[in-house]
């Protein structure tokens, strides 16, 4: 089970800065459904490692993140954005 925890931790920091090098190097747009889920599965990922090594702050930070992505893609879906 640990092992399995810590591959979800790092795959979710993987997407994390994966997302965030494709925005900042103009492949991917920061206000798209695409950034939306590489954000939210990536902050998913690391709440799940943080809450299981007790690492709170972490598992709090990612709580909120994964918040923010849950509230952009319901507005996204709202304004009838595709995924691209």
């Amino acid at each position: 089970m640990d092992l399995l925890l810590a591959a979800v931790g790092w795959i979710g920091a993987a997407l994390l800065l994966a997302g965030y090098a494709l925005v900042s190097s103009s492949r991917l747009s920061g206000d798209g459904v695409a950034y939306q889920l590489v954000n939210l599965t990536g902050s998913l990922g690391l709440m799940i490692n943080s809450a299981y090594s007790a690492a709170w702050p972490s598992a709090g930070l990612n709580l909120v993140w994964a918040a923010i992505g849950v509230v952009a893609l319901v507005k996204l879906a709202r304004m009838g954005v595709a995924a691209k």
